[in-house]
């Protein structure tokens, strides 16, 4: 598959959602809701599980299995208040020595007026601030689109698995090409220019995971499996490191992205 492929695939109909991931890796899902600012953002759905028998707070950008979720849901671009009430449970997290895992799935932060009014743009660079000297264990699971600072918002990570047919990117193949070329239909070389497969982003550092999709015919039973054990194991290492050793090396991780010899 090229990389416009991967892309159309990870929009595809009947992909599955963030909900779905929950519901089949986290046990005694209890969702919480709102910010305590302003509302309670249905894009976000978050709150506190278990991964086998490990606590967890799972947060996760939902775009909605029917038409009608789709609508509630806002195709899973967040409000500012969903970014605000990520940003509270990630503290509440911290605060109770809970792993964090977030599943990003997200076209972009919604760009609406009212958005903008109540402060989009302050409410991911909270996230982004917080989240890098989060003192718990975070993975940043891409699971679908990963779209500019909507996805940023929830992906500053200890580590960041995606899966084979995600993609992440700072804008869209559609965009780029409007951009550069003044003309959508070069979306494929925009997508080839961008560098946004999961491949290319192992590649270059930025995941250190990628889960292949669809190599059985049990499709994405097969995901939730793979996905299940490296998460597991992962935090499992992540929770012995003292804090300082998990916010220097979650630092490094960022500082090293785009070096180049």
């Amino acid at each position: 598959m090229d990389a416009y492929e991967r892309v159309a695939a990870s929009r595809a109909k009947g992909r599955a959602t963030a909900q779905d991931y929950i519901d089949n890796l986290i046990i005694d899902f209890e969702e919480l809701h709102g910010d305590r600012r302003f509302g309670d953002d249905k894009a976000i759905v978050a709150g506190v599980g278990k991964l086998r028998n490990m606590p967890v707070t799972v947060i996760g950008q939902a775009k909605g299995r029917s038409a009608r979720e789709r609508g509630m849901r806002n195709s899973g671009s967040p409000h500012p208040e969903g970014y605000r009430k990520a940003l509270r449970l990630m503290k509440q997290a911290e605060k109770f020595k809970r792993p964090v895992l977030c599943f990003v799935d997200t076209s972009g932060a919604y760009p609406g007026i009212e958005a903008e009014k109540r402060g989009q743009g302050l409410a991911i660079a909270e996230n982004l601030y917080e989240m890098m000297t989060l003192k718990t264990p975070v993975i940043s699971v891409f699971i679908g689109e990963g779209g500019s600072g909507g996805a940023l918002a929830l992906a500053v990570a200890d580590k960041v698995i995606m899966l084979e047919n995600a993609f992440y990117s700072v804008i869209s193949p559609e965009g780029c090409a409007s951009i550069l070329w003044k003309n959508a239909k070069k979306k494929k070389e925009a997508a080839e220019a961008l560098k946004l497969t999961a491949k290319d982003l192992h590649e270059l550092d930025v995941a250190e995971y990628v889960v292949k999709e669809r190599d059985t015919d049990r499709g994405f039973r097969n995901v939730y499996s793979q996905l299940e054990n490296l998460l597991y194991e992962e935090f499992s290492k992540l929770r012995q490191m003292s804090d300082d050793e998990l916010l220097a090396a979650r630092y490094e991780k960022f500082r090293k992205i785009g070096r180049y010899e």
